[in-house]
């Protein structure tokens, strides 16, 4: 049986969810139609998509059509969870881009599609919703070839449009389909000249892929149906063109005619050959061959961690040829993994394989090492496929636990929804003592915040993280602290005399001592030392570290009797307190380095909205109808840019941003931000 490895990709709304129910029924994978509305469609099943009414997870669905079996990666259309589209396009060899006839083409679709031309995807389009009012074919054609590519061509006109669409006109055949359930038409009049002028521009492209058939269309020969149809799929194949599909997945119209174009003009792994991989053990390029005979080797691209059935990972097979309970190698990790049951999905229903062959997606439950990306093997031939590259997590929340128990509960469900989605990454931020959880956008954290509640019972909050602020003196200046404290008994007694100095930024932190004379004994100075180490973790303004600074020890005195290790950790650190007031103290904050990349039209905005957020612009190259923004900025500034950027450029934009140095608050807002500090607490 012939397979096909199909991502579906749109942007929110398209009604790609629809689309999937339909195909599944018209293939007879279903008996029963589900719905969006309802919460019973068979690729939004998660108890959040059902809610939101929007895809969150990419969902596997296989299922035959005629004598094609398809696995279908249904993958969300919010911009939010753009990993999982990226994880289903690197397991699939084709994708079928949904666009709505009413809205046209959106942002959503423009990245995406941007994604697919990456992998170099053949692709289909499917425009849907044609019985939408404000439906309209042409216009929605017209936006493809503007903004996505020349190359989109129909292989179908839509007869009638909005409350009269009725069925669609093959170009291909010069035949017509109406209803549901599908009849054979003749074209109507009014649309003939329009279809045979489509058809003849269609044959024009089409043959360009062939000499022998461009010498017969030029010499204005007869180019048969079957001539058109093999043109068209070697031109689809080669990236050439990208056939226009119509339809209402709603209605069921023009289900049938996409799934045959799917066998027919998209490739299976065989069409799309060998595919590269490196020796684990030498490290040298190599292809792999879609041979069930070859030594096994496949690819995991998604990781779904479920309380109840464990882990379940989804994996590509590219070669060889995996059995049911058997060993496999994890070439990443250097480990064997026990494999037990495998099976494939038709949505969350599971349906049990003896073995999963090359070319061929399946699932399996409870590995222990084996993450998304990872590249799974036969032991004695070891081989690395190229992994996923996932978004940027360019938003940060602190998360906290709501409750002691919700604590405890959220250091084994963390790492698990992270596992799930390669997108989020977790870090303790040590001078504000927060837990750090990043993402694509607000979307997503909100859904990470909602997934740990249902899947795993933990309550957390979500808040804007607080703003790592450092302190430092900008003058050098000397401090002397005695401790003398009589009481019964021993006393305690430790004088010391710090010298300060400032230093560069980036300079980091110094102690040193230069004792003479004996003043203080050697075995006192470790406590000096802590005491001022101690002491350097809270700075004198509010309370932040303190950092480009260096303190000497140069005297002293101590008390045979009475002094001791306590009394000069308690002289150090008052010393240097003191020492921090008289050094003219002032805040320092995190200087963010970013790389954006904007649309050329969006450029004068963000360039004025960096200056409201006390920004420098370092550079500016174009780059494709885009400009790439280096730039400077202070992260209190920053901390909602992946929203403000989402924003200014209707979802277009990105960025890039890492820490690079420390800088001065300015004064006018140094008492502010100082204010605020003690008002809630050190960090915010």
């Amino acid at each position: 049986m012939q397979i096909r490895n199909v991502a579906l990709i749109s942007h929110q709304g398209a009604g790609k969810t629809s689309l999937v129910e339909h195909m599944l029924f018209t293939s007879g994978a279903i008996q029963r139609l589900g719905s969006v509305d309802d919460g019973t469609a068979a690729s939004d099943y998660d108890p959040l998509e059902v809610d939101r009414q929007m895809g969150i997870n990419l969902s596997l669905l296989s299922f035959s059509s005629k004598e094609t079996k398809i696995n279908l990666i249904d993958t969300p259309g919010y911009a939010d969870f753009i990993g999982e589209v990226r994880s289903g396009l690197r397991v699939a060899e084709g994708a079928i881009v949904v666009i709505c006839a009413a809205s046209g083409v959106e942002v959503g679709t423009e990245q995406v599609w941007e994604d697919a031309e990456k992998r170099s995807l053949p692709r289909l389009v499917f425009v849907n919703k044609m019985d939408r009012d404000n439906a309209d074919f042409l216009a929605t054609v017209q936006g493809i070839q503007a903004k996505l590519s020349p190359r989109c061509l129909p292989v179908q006109l839509p007869i009638g449009s909005q409350s009269d669409f009725e069925g669609i006109v093959d170009l291909v055949n010069m035949k017509a389909y109406v209803g549901n359930p599908v009849k054979e038409a003749e074209i109507p009049e009014a649309l003939r000249e329009q279809a045979e002028a489509s058809r003849e521009k269609l044959v024009e492209a089409a043959v360009e892929i062939d000499d022998e058939l461009i010498g017969k269309y030029l010499e204005g020969e007869t180019i048969s149906d079957e001539e058109v149809f093999s043109a068209i799929r070697r031109s689809t194949m080669a990236g050439k063109l990208v056939p226009v599909f119509a339809g209402c997945a709603l209605r069921g119209i023009g289900i049938q005619q996409l799934l045959a174009g799917i066998g027919h003009y998209l490739p299976s792994p065989e069409d799309k050959g060998a595919v590269p991989a490196r020796n684990a053990a030498t490290g040298a390029e190599e292809e792999v061959t879609p041979s069930p005979e070859a030594p096994f080797g496949g690819l995991v691209f998604k990781t779904s961690a479920d309380p109840y059935v464990g882990k379940l990972t989804y994996f590509r097979a590219y070669s060889g040829t995996l059995a049911s309970n058997s060993q496999v190698w994890n070439a990443n990790k250097s480990a064997a993994e026990r494999v037990g049951q495998l099976f494939t999905l038709l949505g969350k229903n599971q349906q049990t394989l003896a073995q999963v062959a090359a070319g061929d997606i399946g699932v399996m439950a409870r590995l222990n090492v084996t993450a998304t990306g990872d590249t799974l093997c036969a032991r004695d031939h070891a081989v690395l496929f190229e992994g996923i590259e996932f978004p940027h997590a360019s938003f940060s929340l602190a998360i906290q636990p709501e409750t002691k128990t919700d604590l405890d509960k959220m250091s084994t469900a963390l790492p698990r929804i992270c596992e799930e989605d390669p997108s989020l990454q977790t870090r303790r931020e040590a001078d504000t003592n927060e837990l750090i959880i990043s993402g694509v956008g607000d979307s997503h954290l909100e859904i990470v915040k909602e997934k740990m509640r249902r899947k795993f019972g933990v309550a957390v909050k979500l808040a804007l993280p607080k703003i790592p602020y450092k302190e430092t003196i900008t003058v050098p200046t000397k401090a002397e602290y005695k401790h003398k404290k009589q009481t019964g008994g021993h006393g305690q007694y430790g004088h010391v005399m710090l010298e300060l100095q400032p230093l560069p930024r980036g300079g980091g932190f110094e102690f040193t001592e230069k004792i003479f004379g004996g003043s203080i004994p050697q075995n006192y100075i470790p406590s000096v030392e802590k005491g001022v180490n101690e002491a350097k973790h809270e700075g004198v303004l509010a309370g932040c570290p303190l950092v480009d600074v260096s303190v000497t020890l140069y005297d002293g005195s101590f008390h045979a009797v009475d002094s001791s290790d306590i009394a000069f950790k308690i002289a150090a650190s008052q010393a240097l307190k003191k020492g921090l007031s008289e050094g003219q103290p002032v805040l320092l904050e995190p200087i963010m380095k970013l790389k954006i990349t904007v649309p050329e039209e969006y450029t004068g905005d963000i360039l004025s909205d960096l200056n409201t957020k006390r920004g420098r612009v370092l550079g500016m190259n174009p780059s494709g109808g885009f400009n790439v923004i280096d730039a400077q900025a202070p992260y209190a500034e920053l901390v909602r840019y992946a929203i403000d950027l989402r924003s200014m450029t209707q979802g277009r934009g990105d960025f890039i941003m890492e820490f690079d140095h420390y800088e001065e608050v300015p004064a006018h807002l140094s008492q502010k931000v100082v204010e605020g500090m003690k008002k809630t607490g050190k960090g915010d």
